[in-house]
């Protein structure tokens, strides 16, 4: 014996205001979700950074402890093997903006050929804490 659907019954299904409702939460969530994901991105990228330049510094020192003077580009710790390749800066995404400090020819170690003694980021953005990344 089959089932009639009786003709005055409703069918089954969601009506529009059901389906307003649904997608006013999920547009509410997402609105909460994306700055958390977007803060939680940057966190990241801060501390990349605070680990390369932490690298990065601890290198130029160990460079010019072993060679008795500062590298003059960053290139050269690639050069004499203390970094496989100059770490990207992850502010800007690029490994050629990074700024370097030369240090003043009284206080080098080599008075002849003062180098670089710090190392920092090229970006002009302002951290998550409201200092410049170039200042780190």
């Amino acid at each position: 014996m089959a089932h009639r659907i009786p003709s005055g019954s409703k069918r089954g299904g969601f009506t529009i205001v059901e389906m307003i409702i649904v997608m006013t939460i999920i547009s509410i969530i997402v609105s909460i979700a994306i700055p958390i994901y977007q803060k939680s991105l940057i966190r990241a990228r801060e501390s990349v950074l605070k680990n390369n330049l932490y690298t990065m510094r601890t290198v130029i020192d160990e460079y010019t402890y072993d060679k008795q003077k500062a590298p003059q580009d960053l290139r050269d710790l690639v050069d004499a093997g203390y970094l496989r390749t100059i770490p990207l800066d992850p502010m800007t995404g690029r490994s050629d903006t990074w700024r370097v400090e030369m240090e003043d020819a009284t206080a080098s170690v080599n008075q002849t050929e003062p180098g670089i003694y710090n190392v920092r980021s090229g970006s002009d953005q302002k951290s998550l804490e409201g200092t410049p990344y170039s200042e780190w």
